[in-house]
Parts: structure tokens; C-alpha cells; sequence
């Protein structure tokens, strides 16, 4: 399966950061009493009294009061989340999707139909994310970026080593070969959820925490909330991600020891390697 879509994962990542009910502006209450109501109701003008928000769904934000300026507050910030949002998600997928075209797995050792082992190798995921041209225009938007990019990049080492093939029956020509050498033979494929033990180091909660710790501001506004989306976008394009995506092109091959003909014609390969072409998760 290709990497996921930018769509699939901005949607996600609104979602999650919608379910925070956040309101513009924050801590607002409507003024009430003699005189702080009537010098309120006096202050704005009728049609500024009654406006309309953003309608954009689903709203990062709500205005606190359908007052003209809680309004427009409201879409000034929901025009800067959601854009910083679906940038830093357009960026992490085709970062995703440059490293699913490059990386292999190598070192597998065959014996027989079986195959363990092994290793993925692939450019680093955070360095493929600046590249992406995510979202960096303001201080504030490189220190969320930076922070996202090296989490991201972390994880996903963590995860790729916990690739490992667990002897799986890649190879079922290789039981009983008739040459010395068996050739370079593409594996028999499988999904890559089959052949990974590690998907916990890029889940929402395990990143997030992490970025919280390396932004190093706990008073930062909403920095909380954006990490909690984009994490929970990224595990749940993952989890489909993982097991729809095969393992394919792993060449195999290996000698074939007793191989003596014409008393031994056929032998299992013995003590052989394989490893897989660029673009093989698929």
C-alpha cells in the first residue's frame, strides 16, 4: 500500500484537535450585572453583537459569543492551526511516502524455504520531513516543526528495527534446488504487520509525550493539543498502513551443498541471503 494520503491524515488531525472544544477567546465569560452588563451591551453595536463564525468543519475553534470580534478572533486562529495542521501533515506524508520508495530490507538469511532475520535500511524519516517543505514562516512554527520532525524521525527508527523476519516460508523453490546456486528469487509476499514487533514506538501517546518534553514550554499555547492531533493522525494512518502494505522482492539466493548430480540432482539452498529492491514495500 502507498504511503497515506495527506487527505486522510489532515482529516484525522482536525478531528483530534477538534474534540478539545477550545474556544475563542479563552476564559471569556459574558458580562453581567449593573453596570459591567449594561456598559457591555452598550459597547458594540447591534450588528456587531450577533456575527457569524467560522464555518469550516470540523472547527478547530468556537467563538465564546457570536460578538463580531469573538468571531473574527475565531477565524483568524482557525485560518493559522488549520493551515499549520494540514502543512505538517502534507509534509510528514510524502516524507513518508519518499521513504517507502527508497528503503530495503537487507541481510536476510535463507535456509531452505525459510527466511529470518534481517534489516531495514532507509533514509531518515525527520530529514525527509524538513525536506517536505513543512511549515516553518514564524519562530513559533519551526520550533512545532523541528520538534515533530525529530520525534517522528526517532520513532520510526525505533520502529523499522523491530522489522525482523520471523521465519517466515519465503522461499519454497529453495526445499529442493537442481543447480549449485540457486538465483536471485523473489520472496513469496506477506503483510508488513507480519514481520514487525515494534508499532508501539509510533503511537500517539509515546510521541506526544516527547514532543511535550522536548518543546520545553509548558505554558505554551496549544502546544499540547497540536501535538496530541498530529501524533494520533500519524498512529491511525499507521495502523492502516502496516498490515495493507506487503514485503515483496526480497531476492533470495543462496548455494545448494548437495548438490552432486546425477546421484544428488536436487538439494535445499543452504546458508543463503536475501535482500529486497528499493521499493519493495508495497
Amino acid at each position: 500500500m502507498p504511503a497515506p494520503q495527506a487527505s486522510m491524515m489532515k482529516q484525522f488531525c482536525r478531528l483530534k484537535f477538534s474534540g478539545n472544544s477550545l474556544k475563542m477567546p479563552d476564559q471569556w465569560t459574558q458580562p453581567s450585572g449593573d453596570p459591567a452588563g449594561a456598559h457591555y451591551g452598550r459597547a458594540f453595536k447591534d450588528n456587531e453583537k450577533a456575527s457569524s463564525p467560522d464555518t469550516t468543519a470540523p472547527p478547530l475553534f468556537t467563538p465564546a459569543s457570536m460578538n463580531k470580534y469573538h468571531t473574527d478572533t475565531q477565524k483568524k486562529i482557525n485560518d493559522v492551526i488549520g493551515k499549520y495542521l494540514d502543512g505538517i501533515c502534507t509534509a510528514i506524508c510524502s516524507a513518508w511516502s519518499n521513504w517507502q520508495s527508497m528503503a530495503t530490507l537487507v541481510g536476510v538469511v535463507v535456509n531452505s524455504v525459510t527466511a529470518v532475520g534481517g534489516q531495514v535500511v532507509g533514509p531518515p524519516l525527520n530529514g525527509l520531513i524538513l525536506a517536505a517543505g513543512p511549515p516553518m514562516s514564524t519562530p513559533m512554527e519551526m520550533k512545532y516543526t523541528n520538534t515533530i520532525a525529530t520525534v517522528i524521525g526517532t520513532s520510526w527508527l525505533s520502529y523499522t528495527a523491530g522489522i525482523k523476519v520471523k521465519g517466515m516460508p519465503w522461499y519454497p523453490a529453495f526445499a529442493a534446488f537442481p543447480s549449485p546456486v540457486a538465483p536471485p528469487t523473489p520472496n513469496v509476499p506477506c503483510p508488513l504487520i507480519a514481520i514487525s514487533s515494534a508499532a508501539a514506538a509510533v503511537g500517539a501517546s509515546a510521541m506526544k509525550g516527547q514532543m511535550i518534553g522536548q518543546h520545553g514550554d509548558p505554558k505554551a499555547q496549544w502546544h499540547k493539543e497540536i501535538y496530541d492531533a498530529v501524533t494520533d493522525a500519524f498512529e491511525k494512518c499507521h495502523k492502516i498502513w502496516e498490515p495493507s502494505t506487503m514485503v515483496t522482492n526480497v531476492l533470495g539466493t543462496g548455494p545448494v551443498p548437495s548438490f552432486a548430480p546425477p546421484y544428488v540432482p536436487v538439494g535445499p539452498v543452504v546458508g543463503g541471503v536475501g535482500n529486497m529492491t528499493p521499493g519493495g514495500f508495497v
